[in-house]
């Protein structure tokens, strides 16, 4: 019995230690403005009410850099649907990629950019990384791409 009790209180603690507060200063998006139309309910979302991201362009090719080199590319959106769309992550598939994106609600209409840095130190030839945003769009996930040929410095 004992034993139990003690598991139990165990677990009730660890449960209410991991709630994860906002950083001072950072901005937060309340969770009124998460409009998913996929819900749980079963019903279609409206025509035109969910938000709907749409790029310029969704690959970008550095060309021919040195070994070193650190880039950075704009990728270009606009929310063409009808509903605030919100970006909660931005994931780049190696340390080497960097992406910074608006953390805040992105009205219908209205054009942003996820800037992407690439550091191409300890990288040679041919290299493609990609940056995976989740959003609240059907699809949710969304990946862009960015290549570039790496050139190694001959050594004096």
């Amino acid at each position: 019995m004992k034993i139990k009790f003690i598991l139990a209180f165990a677990v009730s603690l660890f449960l209410v230690s991991c709630k994860q507060e906002p950083k001072t200063g950072e901005p937060t998006i309340s969770p009124t403005v998460i409009n998913i139309p996929a819900t749980a309910s079963g019903k279609p979302a409206v025509a035109g009410s969910a938000p709907i991201m749409t790029f310029a362009e969704e690959k970008h090719d550095f060309g021919k850099i040195t070994q070193g080199e650190v880039v950075t590319y704009a990728f270009s959106f606009r929310n063409d649907g009808g509903s605030d769309l919100v970006i909660s992550s931005a994931q780049g598939s190696c340390g080497c990629t960097i992406p910074s994106y608006p953390k805040v609600a992105i009205k219908p209409g209205q054009v942003e950019k996820i800037d992407i840095k690439f550091d191409s130190a300890s990288k040679s030839g041919l290299v493609q990384k990609t940056v995976t945003l989740v959003t609240n769009c059907t699809p949710s996930t969304k990946v862009l791409t960015i290549s570039a040929t790496i050139n190694v410095p001959e050594e004096e």
